[in-house]
């Protein structure tokens, strides 16, 4: 409580949160909290070379099953703004935004990333969403990864091939200023704790960008 109060008293000054947050708070690998309170972000830049990033970018999109679909959002029915894929265990089905995925078998370069994250995290995933960012005018809005098939407090690992693109965070109820990182190519982003709870995260549009991006976020179907 007394960390949240200092926070909250200093919203105004969001570059000495920022700094206090991420000189402060490390988790048991010697990351830090991207996070004031309320969850735990780690980033690890470089997490996959440039040249094994490289060769993963074009295997993916090669060999992923990409597809355009629509999701409902306030009533309405429209096409996502990027392409999705679904893959994972057997029986691991996904919900989300009135769309309901079934598991694509496991490709060897999706096993070969999810074992290299399930060792350095120590966490066993079963699932992946995977989103592929053609240009800078896909996107992806403000959301949680809180559906209930995630369980109370999941465990995200998300990996990033291709252009880097900003990734923001911002917390549900309190008015503090947008945490915004940009994610580099081969890099993880791991959220967990109670992070889903309390704080969205998005991927704004960049028009500038004519290059593409993979996002594969790791996660656990809980059945």
């Amino acid at each position: 409580m007394f960390l949240k109060n200092v926070f909250l008293t200093l919203k105004f000054f969001p570059s000495f949160i920022l700094s206090y947050n991420t000189n402060k708070m490390k988790n048991t690998t010697n990351q830090e909290n991207l996070l004031p309170y309320d969850g735990q972000v780690f980033y690890y830049p470089g997490f996959f070379s440039e040249e094994e990033s490289s060769s993963l970018f074009t295997n993916l999109i090669n060999q992923i099953e990409w597809r355009h679909e629509p999701i409902k959002m306030f009533g309405k029915e429209i096409m996502q703004p990027r392409l999705t894929a679904w893959y994972g265990d057997e029986g691991m089905s996904y919900k989300y935004s009135g769309v309901t995925m079934e598991p694509l078998e496991w490709t060897p370069e999706l096993i070969r990333i999810k074992k290299r994250i399930e060792t350095e995290t120590g966490h066993q995933f079963n699932s992946a969403l995977l989103n592929y960012y053609r240009d800078g005018k896909d996107s992806m809005g403000w959301h949680r990864d809180n559906e209930i098939s995630l369980g109370i407090n999941p465990v995200i690992g998300s990996v990033s091939f291709g252009s880097p693109r900003t990734f923001l965070l911002k917390h549900a109820v309190d008015k503090l200023p947008n945490i915004k990182l940009a994610l580099g190519n081969g890099s993880l982003l791991l959220m967990k704790g109670t992070t889903q709870n309390h704080w969205l995260h998005s991927i704004p549009k960049e028009p500038k960008i004519s290059e593409g991006r993979i996002n594969i976020t790791f996660r656990t179907i809980i059945k």
